[in-house]
């Protein structure tokens, strides 16, 4: 299936690039020409004017979507709301799919919303769970409350520039696929972004790809970082302490698993990490615990080094669990494991020579900034993945604390402007202007 899919990806943006021009080929001039035309001419001013005037509408959106919850799994009530905005906004075909994602389309005058598109997404879920306090807090233009930076502003962000393309009468020559994604934190293991580009109606009709995440606008992540996490269950006959003692314990076998995983030295370039991170299990103080369980969270910007740390760890919990049989008491019964993923994420990059990383370096350049290439694990995995180009931007402004209850964002007018920018330029470089 994914072969497949690669294959039809490669075909899309082949073929049609004779359709779409700089969204879908490398762009005739230089990307910092393409760039500085577009963001010199007086449409793109008169777009960054409606940006302007919309301010306090954006932050009021920010807050408005802040303040609904979106915990994992349950992004429903978040997803309905942004829907509306999207009708409410005038894109055409505004739909929610059977996964929760919610998308509107901005048609070209090439292929006038047939596609194929350039997306441009945010994603609806955060990582606080059920019962989190998400109300926002105003310090000056200090913004403070659970998921404002990550990603809510993002959601806003996106309203801001479908009003300020109408506001310009920006026509782009391709379509303009604009999604509020659902399942980008943690347990939602990208299942928005798998849906959208691997069974929703826009499976293999995706050009460009970009992730708005986050705040900064120096941002650009153009590698994507691959996980794969377990759930590893290792179960014993268990027994008195005292009376027992000798018997077979998996808290052995997982502590050895831990200590053998802590001595290898995985490669620092490309960078492949991996950490022991949650444990638990056991009965009382004075009994050899019959389940204990660890979670391991396992990470490479390289497919191939993420494939040899995941066998490695299998050959560790085998060999774990091999010895403890064999050094103690197996007569009422032996130690054994079960691992179960509970996270998986494609490694990728988008290459250097694309037209999407080129063009956007170049629109972070012109707006003022220092472009910041930067590896990360986001909804732009996926895509990179399958081959189709894709990059992860900021929302523009400052902000920090993502995943934390004290997150903030800054909304001071001229800095967010500036950076609000970035995604913009970028957006009409890929898309193509007319």
């Amino acid at each position: 299936m994914i072969r497949s899919l690669r294959r039809s990806a490669v075909m899309i943006v082949l073929g049609a690039g004779l359709l779409a021009g700089p969204a879908l080929a490398a762009p005739r001039s230089p990307p910092a020409a393409t760039v500085g035309k577009i963001v010199g001419s007086p449409a793109f001013k008169a777009a960054v004017a409606k940006l302007d005037a919309d301010h306090e509408r954006t932050v009021g959106d920010i807050v408005t979507l802040t303040q609904i919850p979106a915990p994992p799994f349950k992004e429903a009530a978040r997803a309905k709301a942004y829907m509306d905005m999207l009708k409410a906004h005038g894109l055409s075909d505004v739909a929610m799919d059977a996964e929760g994602n919610v998308m509107g389309v901005r048609a070209g005058t090439a292929t006038k919303g047939k596609g194929p598109f350039v997306v441009l997404a945010a994603h609806l879920d955060t990582v606080f769970p059920e019962g989190t306090d998400v109300t926002v807090r105003r310090e000056g233009t200090r913004l403070m409350a659970p998921g404002i930076g990550d990603d809510t502003r993002a959601l806003a962000t996106l309203l801001a520039y479908m009003r300020a393309l109408d506001a310009a009468g920006i026509k782009t020559r391709s379509d303009i696929l604009f999604v509020g994604n659902v399942g980008e934190e943690g347990p939602g293991d990208l299942r928005g972004v798998r849906y959208l580009f691997k069974t929703g109606a826009y499976a293999g009709r995706i050009s460009a790809f970009f992730s708005m995440d986050g705040s900064d606008p120096s941002r650009l992540i153009d590698r994507g970082t691959g996980s794969k996490r377990y759930h590893v269950t290792f179960t014993g006959p268990g027994g008195h302490s005292y009376g027992a003692f000798g018997t077979v314990n998996p808290m052995t076998a997982m502590a050895r698993s831990v200590v053998d995983l802590y001595a290898l030295q995985p490669p620092a370039d490309p960078k492949t990490t991996y950490s022991a991170s949650v444990t638990g299990g056991g009965t009382s103080v004075n009994s050899i615990p019959h389940e204990v369980f660890m979670q391991f969270d396992l990470r490479s910007e390289s497919a191939a080094e993420l494939a040899k740390l995941d066998a490695a760890l299998i050959g560790i919990l085998d060999r774990a669990v091999a010895d403890e049989n064999a050094a103690r008491d197996t007569s009422a019964g032996k130690v054994a494991y079960q691992a179960k993923v509970i996270g998986e994420r494609p490694a990728g990059r988008t290459p250097a020579d694309a037209a999407i990383v080129g063009l956007t370096e170049a629109a972070i350049a012109a707006l003022g900034f220092t472009p910041q290439h930067e590896a990360s694990s986001t909804d732009s995995n996926l895509p990179m993945s399958l081959g189709v180009p894709a990059v992860t931007i900021g929302a523009g402004g400052r902000g920090d604390r993502a995943h934390a209850l004290d997150e903030w964002i800054d909304v001071e007018k001229a800095p967010t402007l500036q950076g609000m920018q970035v995604g913009l330029a970028a957006l009409l470089a890929v898309a193509g202007v007319d």
